[in-house]
């Protein structure tokens, strides 16, 4: 099977979607002759022209506010942040209008909006680096997608477009060159199913987007040491998929919850009262959370890693967890 990266993967999705449903179109800042910042966008603006792949000036609120009124017109807009930081001066349409307007009238109105963002750690400062998907799980009516692998990329933004809720769509600015094998015949990956990411018996690691990789790293390495981790991928946070966390705990009676958003008032905290909660005598140890510290995030790359979680990190939170 091929191998693709989740930047093709993504610019595979948008092209097949486009191609399949012509109210599907995308939005924003740089999207259409220069292809994306990121080349998310490449050769869409060639293969559809400039009414469906439509470059925005540089405003988020307008960008949202745009794409918010063709989702409730009966368009299927994708819609580009092209950082999560900037999200926050969309928020007034995402939240106060995109999230509630199917509620306000009674599931008679449909917002099939996707925003896609990038979000997570980059050496281009404070401004530029931050994960706030946090900020938006705490939102009822959105949908929230953070995909760790080319596969899921794919088969979640085709569902993400389909839906007829509003999704954010958080991707990775530093795993969009990571490849695996991504079918040629089309498929869709729902939302709201967490996956196993590798199967072990001593540890359960719940861990998003970049943190999965890391967490795989670090589970190679306790492996030698005869540390078993099982990783689950909750793919999208809203929906969460806690049955699937849940039987991962029964197995291993331990949870550490690694995300790359700050630890204080995190996704991590959460995973670990829904699990608390739901099966409060399933754990044999406290569960740990791993997350940024409550910094902004650093521009001096050494500072940076420190700041988030890392392979080396993880590693001595699971053996101080198990000794």
């Amino acid at each position: 099977m091929r191998k693709l990266s989740i930047q093709r993967a993504l610019n595979e999705a948008l092209h097949e979607e486009m191609e399949r449903d012509s109210t599907v179109f995308v939005m924003g800042e740089d999207v259409g002759v220069y292809g994306g910042h990121l080349e998310v966008t490449a050769g869409l603006y060639n293969k559809f022209g400039p009414m469906r792949a439509i470059d925005t000036p540089i405003s988020e609120a307008v960008i949202a506010g745009a794409a918010f009124g063709a989702a409730i017109g009966g368009m299927r807009p994708v819609a580009e942040i092209q950082h999560i930081d900037f999200i926050t001066l969309a928020l007034d349409s995402v939240v106060n209008h995109a999230a509630v307007l199917r509620y306000a009238y009674g599931g008679q109105i449909q917002v099939p909006l996707v925003i896609r963002t990038q979000g997570g750690c980059y050496p281009l400062g404070a401004q530029h680096s931050k994960s706030l998907e946090a900020w938006l799980v705490h939102v009822p009516g959105l949908k929230v997608v953070m995909p760790s692998t080319a596969y899921d990329a794919k088969g979640l933004l085709k569902s993400a477009i389909r839906d007829p809720n509003p999704v954010i769509f958080i991707e990775h600015k530093l795993i969009y060159r990571s490849a695996c094998e991504v079918p040629e015949e089309e498929y869709l990956v729902p939302l709201g199913v967490a996956d196993i990411k590798r199967e072990g018996n001593h540890v359960t690691v719940v861990a998003t987007s970049r943190m999965v990789h890391e967490s795989i790293a670090s589970a190679e390495e306790l492996d030698r040491e005869g540390i078993s981790l099982e990783i689950v991928d909750p793919r999208t946070l809203v929906p969460m998929d806690l049955n699937k966390i849940l039987q991962s705990v029964r197995k291993t009676g331990r949870l550490v919850v690694v995300h790359e958003g700050w630890k204080t008032g995190g996704y991590g905290a959460e995973v670990v009262a829904r699990v608390c909660e739901a099966g409060p005598n399933l754990l044999k140890a406290p569960p740990l959370r791993l997350g940024a510290a409550d910094v902004p995030p650093p521009y001096s790359p050494p500072l940076e890693e420190l700041s988030i979680p890392s392979k080396k990190s993880i590693c001595e939170a699971i053996r101080a967890l198990l000794n």
